[in-house]
């Protein structure tokens, strides 16, 4: 079952392989891998990825981390790197408009049961 697989996907399984690619910048449809990521923003390589600005999506793998609105920053040695002008990170349900509040106990149990 496992010829069926992609090579990347076997290495995975078995624990090899690199770590490198699991991130990933997508923008207008488009997905670049990160190089590195860092609390101001992220590398990705400069042949691959043009000069990206606005709105972005971060990705782990197959889940979403957060949108971001960036700016290009310096291009070196065939890196580019891209500064977050705010970073927002994606939540796994909608925001509340209320507290919520611990279950408090509403009744006690009886000690003779």
């Amino acid at each position: 079952m496992s010829n069926h697989l992609p090579k990347e996907v076997r290495l995975g399984l078995r624990g090899g392989g690199a770590k490198r690619g699991l991130m990933r910048v997508e923008a207008g449809g488009i997905v670049f891998d990160i190089l590195r990521l860092s609390p101001g923003g992220f590398v990705v390589d400069a042949k691959d990825a043009p000069k990206l600005r606005g709105l972005v999506n971060v990705h782990d793998g197959a889940g979403h981390v957060s949108q971001c609105l960036v700016v290009a920053g310096d291009t070196e040695d065939g890196e580019t790197r891209f500064e977050y002008k705010r970073r927002t990170p994606v939540q796994d349900m909608p925001p509340l408009d209320f507290e919520l509040v611990e279950a408090a106990t509403t009744a006690l149990a009886d000690p003779s049961a």
